[in-house]
């Protein structure tokens, strides 16, 4: 954007007298101070700027309103540190690094932890802010403290009420409203008993993690137990999903494509190995797609993507997968070569089959693309009579190969 340079300036429920004295003398310079009602009155009186309110929704109309005052002075107002789940980045996105300045203040986060007197790099950092509060479970765990930042004044009773149905109602939660200014109060209590009123809608809560007895405590490795998952049978087994994870090798930031989703296990545990893993998982079937947003959000990745259809076709337009994996539809006419065909140069692909069909379809495979061939099967343990006996499961065979 030609002569656009956004300062931002992060600022506390302290408002102006909280302001370092650079802060204060960038926005006293402005012509044009952008942010949300709220921040805007912070700054009312103080500054000669004419002061705007951001659009909703921000996102599509920022670009046209950051344009709109191109070569003026112009700042914009964000919530503590900008750039930690704040405005900072979305300003970035549109305007590019070297059209930005930023003034950070301390985040609510750093506050939390100095009153609480937690250690910032042993905490959990969850926002829900305008994401589903079912992302707090990839982070509950016995003993673990966790900082959720709040989308408002309900969300602590929602969160109270997530715990206690997820088995840790015994967890300690500590509110904490308007941080660093004249109204900060705190409020704690137990999730399984919550019952405090609403409050600020300013507010971070903080969360001592604590299983009650019984509750079933997922590992984070891949290989989940085969009953986190609801499904109809269609479901890649524990041990074979956790070496297909293997062939996988997920990465931070790296999108995946499920093909034949199923019960969406292959996605779900890609996502849950690193926050910034994506993933589409791709099903014909309108039930099991909907099984597979329930399952999605029990483990707390209610962020994948899910795209009803049937391969080939349902692949158009999705965006370049960085991996692939065909878990279903390898005898489908198109199916692989589309697959492959999306492909970047160094992506990845991993496919599993367990007819004699599939197998001769991902020879096939190896022979025109490459890779390895792997069989994997599998025995359990179960009663005969009175004894153990080894009941094997179907082999399957993986097909793995670089672009």
């Amino acid at each position: 954007m030609p002569d656009v340079h956004v300062t931002v300036v992060g600022i506390g429920a302290d408002g102006w007298a909280g302001l370092a004295g650079t802060a204060q003398e960038t926005l006293a310079a402005a012509d044009v101070v952008l942010g949300g009602p709220r921040q805007l009155d912070l700054v009312a009186g103080k500054v000669s700027a004419e002061l705007v309110a951001w659009p909703s929704p921000l996102v599509p109309a920022l670009p046209g309103l950051l344009e709109r005052f191109g070569g003026r002075r112009l700042c914009a107002l964000a919530s503590g540190d900008p750039m930690f789940f704040g405005l900072g980045a979305t300003i970035a996105r549109a305007v590019g690094p070297q059209a930005l300045t930023v003034i950070p203040h301390p985040s609510s986060t750093t506050f939390a932890c100095a009153r609480l007197g937690w250690p910032a790099e042993a905490v959990d950092v969850v926002s829900v802010v305008g994401r589903p509060i079912e992302r707090l479970r990839r982070s509950v765990a016995p003993g673990r403290r966790v900082l959720v930042l709040s989308a408002g004044a309900a969300s602590p009773a929602l969160i109270a009420a997530q715990l206690t149905a997820d088995g840790y109602g015994p967890s300690r939660l500590t509110v904490l409203e308007q941080l660093g200014g004249p109204g900060e109060r705190v409020v704690t209590g137990i999730a399984g008993g919550w019952a405090e009123p609403e409050g600020d809608a300013l507010n971070i809560v903080a969360v001592e993690c604590v299983a009650a007895p019984g509750t079933a405590v997922l590992g984070e490795t891949p290989g989940l137990p085969d009953d986190a998952y609801e499904s109809d049978g269609q479901l890649t087994k524990r041990e074979v999903r956790a070496v297909t994870l293997a062939h996988l090798a997920p990465r931070p930031g790296e999108l995946l494509w499920d093909v034949g989703a199923g019960a969406g296990s292959i996605a779900i545990e890609w996502m849950r190995a690193h926050r910034s893993c994506r993933a589409v998982a791709i099903e014909s079937d309108p039930v099991r797609a909907h099984r597979i947003s329930v399952n999605a959000g029990r483990l707390g990745v209610p962020a994948l993507q899910i795209v009803t259809g049937r391969a080939p076709a349902a692949l158009t337009d999705l965006p370049t997968p960085d991996v692939v994996f065909v878990g279903g539809g390898l005898t489908r006419p198109g199916v692989l070569d589309a697959c492959w065909a999306a492909l970047p140069e160094g992506g990845r692909i991993v496919a599993n089959g367990v007819t004699v069909e599939t197998e001769s379809a991902l020879a096939a495979a190896r022979e025109r693309f490459g890779g390895t061939l792997v069989r994997l099967q599998v025995s359990r343990a179960e009663p005969v009579g009175g004894f153990l006996g080894w009941k094997p499961a179907m082999p399957v065979t993986i097909w793995s190969a670089t672009r």
